[in-house]
């Protein structure tokens, strides 16, 4: 299960492993990026959302994930901060061969859903790295845990951020083989990750049935993938856009990541 659970994990949250995402094979006047115009009226989400996952390698069980959320008053600047968190964790059966014990924090301003704070801490199989850091959206800089200062661009997401800002799109008129892009910053560097609209698919998971809409995030061959359709998310086709599954056919198997349990408060529907 080496990198497949924290690696599933971030394709939830649109940024995956980076090493796996095409940063410089996409067309940027060929992606089509939709935003909406104020997250802070429009998000399909709030304080209290609770998603919890099943992950599988195969028939086996491979763990399990958890991304909310929390119901918590913060505020930097006199501006209100949503506090995203995802855990990620192999499950007892795996422990014993390549333990996993991930944490991502993100806060990002409920307003503008600009990213301020970013933390990650990493622990798999016994190798361990933390990240932190900081944005100041006002001079497009993040400073990371080394003090050093680097320009991004506006609008700039972090792991945990970015699909959670894409979930503020509006995807009303979305066409099959259109792209949309996110500028994120990842491992101290400026990465649009990208996902292909296939289509819509009809999905039963443990938490229920779902019509969803299915993209493919564009992805590097060779890696742990055979092609670039080989990894396949499907986010509802409603308002709240909730991440319902993922797949990842690779060179050993699939592993998959399934919604368990949608959390309060209650969503719109």
């Amino acid at each position: 299960m080496k990198r497949f659970l924290p690696f599933i994990l971030a394709i939830f949250c649109l940024a995956a492993t980076v090493p796996f995402i095409a940063p410089t094979e996409i067309d940027v006047e060929e992606t089509l990026i939709y935003k909406s115009l104020s997250p802070a009226t429009t998000a399909p989400f709030k304080k209290g959302e609770k998603l919890k996952y099943k992950l599988a390698y195969g028939i086996l069980g491979g763990g399990s994930a958890i991304i909310e959320i929390r119901d918590e008053e913060k505020k930097l600047e006199g501006k209100s901060l949503l506090h995203i968190v995802g855990i990620g964790k192999s499950s007892s059966f795996w422990d014993a061969f390549y333990k996993v014990r991930d944490r991502y924090e993100t806060y990002v301003e409920e307003e503008t859903f600009h990213p301020r704070l970013f933390l990650r801490n990493v622990d798999e199989g016994g190798y361990q790295f933390t990240q932190d850091y900081q944005f100041y959206p006002e001079k497009q800089v993040v400073k990371t845990q080394d003090e050093n200062e680097l320009d991004v661009p506006m609008n700039v997401q972090d792991m945990m951020s970015d699909f959670f800002y894409a979930r503020t799109f509006d995807f009303t008129n979305i066409k099959q083989g259109d792209i949309v892009t996110v500028q994120s910053f990842v491992d101290d560097e400026i990465f649009p990750l990208s996902i292909k609209f296939l289509g819509y698919d009809d999905i039963n998971v443990k938490a229920g049935k779902y019509n969803c809409m299915k993209f493919a995030p564009l992805v590097q061959q060779g890696r742990i993938f055979k092609t670039e359709d080989d990894l396949t998310v499907w986010i509802s086709n409603d308002a709240n856009k909730i991440p319902v599954k993922a797949e990842a056919k690779i060179l050993i198997g699939s592993v998959t990541m399934e919604l368990a349990r949608a959390g309060t408060p209650m969503l719109v529907l």
